[in-house]
């Protein structure tokens, strides 16, 4: 099968690429406003974090539900449906200032994070094998770039307009990606057999809220709760009995026999750790250089210099997408993943030693942020180079959960560690820089751990561009 005429490579890259983008910057607009959110809302500052977290559970149980309905019933189509939930939720946060009505609408965005994994696999099916390792770095590098673009955009439109604009601008570009989508983006005639699986995304998605509830609420209800223990005995026995069921029926949610080949396997793992990593970058750097100067370290930064400090990372982001492609073609995705890993690592070394200085500690963000790039570029690629072309859309909506799941981890690591080693001066109390230190070094040993997983991805399964799965990706387009 050929590409069909009307299939421009580019335009469709471009396509997909700012649906990415802008479902990856929504996902970090509010965590600027979340000290101001509990006054316009009038509502306790836990309940606020709410708007967090929920569209951290959304996104992680519809990503690889919607990337399996990807699979089923046309990629394009679910694409659609992510897209348009996001449009919902922007405009439910766009026109309200009740907590209940923004905590929905922020649950109809987080389902949105599916478009990633699913542009992924439209660019697999509907490129030339040539353009497919390219493309899908850009796509995949979305998920950081978004991230590391929203908290600067969000910062200025908090300190400049009124808070409900973001919303009313993410609804606006979500319309006009939906009208882009149609009018570019075709529909793959390569579809999975089968029923839905049902039950297993029943059993999924219960396992997903009772781990992500009790990691993100963990240190706000305390970690030996009988609410956070309940939730983690209820995980893991759910858990068990879903492995169950998926390792009998005939078509499962997951193939949990293709996820546990150690291509697949160490890459997922691998993927948790970089995201545990990345986030950690984020979510210090702006509360860093905030501090007050009485902590001895801090900066006393305005909340616009804090969300600026993330710009250059976004940047680099940008810029290394396309050199971890060709790395990929050169090396192979196994040898791109490593150096990735390896240079988030270098980034959280020379964070160690330069705390106290605004320049030296946005280099070493942005030096994390580009080893965060090339990882998340060759990610997608190795996941590819393991499953079959039908199977695309859940395989890497199920490596994009991982991610999703680091990162959940990393928050609940972050709150613990900051809100553990304080400092209190005429009753105010901030994290010292012990705190920040410990953090440096744990989501540093978290991105060398990802680099050992790695090294244990299988190598002939990362040959480049000409293994069989991409090469069957691209000759039927």
């Amino acid at each position: 099968m050929t590409v069909r005429p009307a299939v421009h490579p580019r335009m469709v890259l471009a396509a997909l690429a700012s649906c990415g983008v802008l479902v990856s910057v929504m996902q970090t607009i509010v965590v600027p406003l979340l000290p101001e959110l509990p006054a316009l809302t009038h509502s306790h500052p836990t309940d606020v974090s709410w708007l967090v977290t929920v569209t951290l559970l959304t996104g992680a149980v519809f990503t690889p539900l919607l990337g399996r309905a990807g699979d089923m019933y046309g990629k394009r189509r679910v694409l659609l449906v992510a897209l348009s939930s996001m449009v919902v939720g922007s405009l439910l946060c766009a026109i309200s200032s009740h907590l209940l009505v923004l905590i929905a609408g922020r649950a109809f965005q987080g389902a949105a994070v599916a478009v990633v994994p699913l542009g992924i696999s439209i660019l697999r099916d509907e490129l030339p094998p040539a353009r497919v390792i390219p493309s899908i770095a850009i796509m995949s590098s979305t998920l950081g770039v978004g991230a590391a673009f929203g908290i600067p955009a969000a910062t200025l439109v908090v300190e400049y307009a009124n808070w409900h604009t973001m919303f009313w601008i993410c609804l606006g570009l979500g319309l006009l990606d939906i009208a882009v989508v149609l009018l570019v983006v075709p529909e793959s005639k390569l579809r999975t057999s089968g029923r839905f699986d049902v039950l297993g995304a029943f059993g999924l998605s219960a396992f997903l809220v009772c781990l992500l509830l009790a990691v993100s609420k963990g240190s706000a209800w305390g970690w030996a709760s009988a609410t956070t223990l309940g939730l983690l005995a209820g995980s893991a026995v759910i858990a068990i009995c879903w492995v169950w069921y998926e390792m009998r029926v005939a078509a499962p949610l997951v193939d949990l026999r293709v996820s546990a080949r150690p291509a697949v396997l160490f890459t997922n793992l691998a993927a948790l750790l970089i995201g545990f990593a990345f986030y950690a970058n984020s979510l210090s750097t702006a509360q860093l250089v905030q501090e007050p100067t009485w902590t001895g370290y801090g900066l006393g930064a305005s909340i616009v210099v804090s969300g600026l400090c993330l710009l250059p990372g976004g940047i680099a982001m940008v810029l290394l997408s396309p050199v971890s492609a060709r790395i990929s073609a050169a090396r192979g995705p196994r040898f791109t993943l490593a150096v990735a890993g390896a240079l988030m690592a270098v980034g959280y070394v020379v964070r160690l030693f330069t705390s106290g200085n605004l320049a030296a500690i946005v280099a070493g963000a942005t030096v994390v942020s580009a080893g965060t790039a090339v990882a998340y570029s060759a990610l997608p690629a190795l996941i590819m180079h393991a499953v079959p072309v039908t199977e695309t859309a859940a395989a890497n909506g199920l490596n994009t959960l991982m991610r999703t799941i680091g990162q959940a981890v990393c928050s609940a690591v972050v709150v613990t560690v900051l809100t553990s080693l304080v400092a209190t001066k005429a009753g105010r109390t901030a994290p010292t820089l012990h705190a920040y230190l410990t953090v440096f070094v744990i989501a540093g040993l978290a991105a060398l751990a990802a680099v050992g997983f790695t090294l244990l991805i299988p190598a002939r399964r990362t040959a480049a561009s000409r293994g069989p799965a991409l090469v069957e990706a691209g000759g039927s387009s």
